[in-house]
């Protein structure tokens, strides 16, 4: 999944976002990978986690995206699914 984010709250260091955005999926799901990275001019969090069908996966997003907007302003998640050697939306 990804997620965009914008300024962070009053007494948010950028340190803090990605540690809890893996840390909300892992609460629900082995974490694979997470990264941080800038798309477009604008930060954006990936966490790779596992998933059994897609209504899982869209909660487990669902729970990350809620953690990152605690700590700062986000845009709308992408979800995606690893298929045939190509992430596809879900």
């Amino acid at each position: 999944m990804h997620v965009p984010v914008g300024l962070l709250r009053p007494g948010v260091v950028p340190e803090d976002v990605l540690p809890r955005a893996a840390t909300a999926a892992a609460e629900m799901t082995t974490v694979e990978a997470k990264d941080v990275g800038v798309v477009r001019g604008r930060a954006r969090i990936t966490v790779r986690f596992t998933s059994d069908d897609d209504a899982f996966a869209q909660s487990v997003a669902a729970r990350v995206h809620a953690a990152v907007a605690e700590l700062a302003d986000v845009g709308g998640s992408e979800v995606t699914r690893r298929s045939r050697g190509r992430w596809e939306p879900v």
